[in-house]
This record gives structure tokens, C-alpha cells and sequence, in this order.
């Protein structure tokens, strides 16, 4: 996993700044109810879709929490006053604290299924009846985008997905959340080039194999004979999944 603190700085510039977080921002709105309340942000990273979430829903009172100080001094920056650090597996809040839980880019990075399900059960934990929580899954497959690259990468041996729909779908409800819509959103300025992939490959990304591997040499060399090596294939589209807790009585 990356060093989230060392990663601050360029965290975004690395995953599509701005017109990214715009698009993510777009999709989340769609799925939450345009009311007053609070809205926490788990994982918030560098706060810059928390900020956007704000800006959009003034009503909406919304804190931002993140495990790793470098990213949550990035996000306090950007919205002072609202940001902890925080572990999202032991959130330090009331039960029914909030309208409304997001956890962006969040699932895929947990190591087993058993931290999947304290993440969504520390969510549903802190959600008032009737309030929605808003995650990303299946982050793996939206980089399958059916290019070139993903021809070459398929025989790859993969990490097991601990944010497959399905199985976030079964965890929300273990902790009395019922599915309530979806969306998708383009991962804007993400699609991968041929030789950005090389470079990730050497870096243990995308794959069991460690870098230096054999077989990662033969997938890189495989790379490496694609044409327009610097031009990036299509965007990732990012999957969002939405559930809503029972409301009382």
C-alpha cells in the first residue's frame, strides 16, 4: 500500500485533480437526499471531493476524517474546521451521528475481507435511521476498460477485490443497510499508457507478482511492443453503490 502521508503533496495531480473530483462529487450528489443534516467523509484523503460536497449542499454539515496526517492536514486545509484524523475501522462518533456516510476509494486498499466489513459497520454504526451511505466498488474492474493494455495484462494474477459489489452489498446487510441506487462516474485523466502501465508494473502494481519477477519482465516487454506507447487509453469508470438505513418505526 502507498504511504499515504509521503503521498499527500502530489496525491491529486497523480489521480486526476480537479476534473475528477468534480465528476465524483456529481455522482455522489445524485445518490443522497438534498436536505439539511451531517455528512461525514471517511477516508476523505485530501479532502478534495469533502470540500466540493460541501460547497454544493450548504445545508449539509460536513466533517472529513482520514487515517493518515499528511492527507488530513491537505484536507483541513482545504476545509478548516471540519477534519480529523481518524481510523475509519473505529470511528470516534456517536451512534447516529450522521444523514449521510461516503467512503470514496476507500475499500479496495483494506488487506481482508474482515476490515471491509469493520469499515461498513463503523459506517452504518454512526448513521442516523433513514440516512444513506455512499461507497465505491469494484475499483480494480473499472480500469478494464477492454484497451490493448488490459489484452496484455489479463493472464496477470490478481489481488482478491475486498470491494466486489456483491460482497460490500452482503456486509451493508449484516448491519441493517438495504441497497438504494448507483451510479458511475469517468476517472477523469486516468486512462493508462502503455508506458505509465511499464512503470506502475515496477512498482508491484496491478498483480501478486513482485517487481522484478520474470513474469513481470514478459508483461512489461509485452507492453512495450504496443504502439503510441505515451498516448493514454480511455478513462476508468468508477462504480458507486448506495444504501439507506431503515428508518424508525
Amino acid at each position: 500500500m502507498l504511504d499515504y502521508d509521503k503521498e499527500a503533496d502530489a496525491y491529486d495531480l497523480s489521480r486526476g485533480g480537479e476534473p475528477r473530483a468534480e465528476a465524483a462529487t456529481r455522482a455522489v450528489l445524485g445518490l443522497i437526499p438534498d436536505r439539511p443534516g451531517r455528512l461525514l467523509d471517511a477516508a476523505c484523503g485530501t479532502g478534495i471531493v469533502t470540500r466540493r460536497l460541501a460547497a454544493a449542499r450548504p445545508a449539509l454539515r460536513v466533517t472529513g476524517a482520514d487515517l493518515a496526517a499528511g492527507m488530513a492536514r491537505r484536507a483541513a486545509a482545504r476545509l478548516p474546521g471540519a477534519i480529523l484524523q481518524a481510523d475509519s475501522r473505529r470511528l470516534p462518533f456517536a451512534d447516529a451521528t450522521f444523514d449521510v456516510v461516503t467512503s470514496i476509494w476507500l475499500l479496495h486498499l483494506l488487506s481482508d475481507a474482515a476490515q471491509v466489513r469493520a469499515v461498513v459497520a463503523e459506517c452504518a454504526r454512526v448513521l442516523r435511521p433513514g440516512g444513506v451511505y455512499v461507497t465505491t466498488v469494484d475499483k480494480a474492474d473499472a480500469h478494464d476498460v477492454g484497451s490493448d493494455i488490459d489484452v496484455v495484462l489479463a493472464p496477470r494474477p490478481r489481488r482478491a477485490a475486498q470491494d466486489a459489489a456483491g460482497a460490500v452489498t452482503a456486509h451493508a446487510a449484516e448491519h441493517g443497510l438495504a441497497p438504494s441506487g448507483h451510479a458511475s462516474f469517468p476517472g477523469v485523466g486516468q486512462g493508462r499508457s502503455p508506458r505509465v502501465t511499464i512503470a506502475d508494473l515496477g512498482r508491484g502494481w496491478f498483480t501478486l507478482l513482485p517487481p522484478g519477477d520474470p513474469r513481470t519482465e514478459e508483461f512489461a516487454a509485452g507492453l512495450a511492443r504496443l504502439p503510441d506507447q505515451d498516448r493514454p487509453r480511455p478513462d476508468p469508470l468508477f462504480a458507486l453503490r448506495a444504501f439507506r438505513k431503515p428508518a424508525d418505526g
